[in-house]
Formats: structure tokens, C-alpha cells, sequence
């Protein structure tokens, strides 16, 4: 887990923004008590955010999409995983 101060230096973020992503429900910390902590995929989700703001001039509610988006690509992703596995799990298969 990444401790909040690591965090905001790691992802070039400052406090203010962090606080008001988490309200947003761009990211969500898997750890809060006794503070916040953070995973590498969090990170790199800060990461983006930042990027899409920062570089492409995207507004908020244009990030809102994307990560909903992204959110759904995944989502599907671990959903075919899980199909492919239990196909293959039916049909006898190795690998």
C-alpha cells in the first residue's frame, strides 16, 4: 500500500485535488482508517486523470466518461477471463 504523502509526490498531485477525485468517485482507496492508502493501480489512475487534465485539456465531466469507460473495458475484460476459463474447464482443456 502507498501512504498518502507518497502518494501525492508519486503522482505530482496536490491535496486539494486528491480529496476532491476521492469525492468524485475517481478513485477510491482501498484503505482509509487511519488514513488513506493507495495501491499501484490507483496510482496509475492518478496518473491518468492527471493527463487527461493536465495534457489534453479535458474537462471534468469528460474524465467522468473516460474512466467510466475504462472502468467498463475492464470490467469485461475480467468477464471474458471467466468465460474462457470455465470453457475450457467444460471442454477438458489445459491451456
Amino acid at each position: 500500500m502507498i501512504s498518502m504523502q507518497e502518494f501525492l509526490v508519486r503522482a505530482r498531485v496536490d491535496h486539494r485535488s486528491l480529496e476532491a477525485w476521492i469525492a468524485s468517485g475517481w478513485l477510491i482507496p482501498p484503505q482509509t482508517d487511519p488514513e488513506p492508502a493507495f495501491t499501484d493501480v490507483d496510482l496509475a489512475r492518478a496518473q491518468l486523470i492527471r493527463d487527461l487534465r493536465d495534457d489534453l485539456g479535458v474537462n471534468d465531466e469528460g474524465i467522468s466518461v473516460v474512466l467510466h469507460l475504462l472502468d467498463q473495458v475492464h470490467g469485461l475484460r475480467r468477464s471474458m477471463a471467466q468465460l474462457l476459463a470455465v470453457m475450457r474447464e467444460v471442454r477438458g482443456d489445459e491451456g
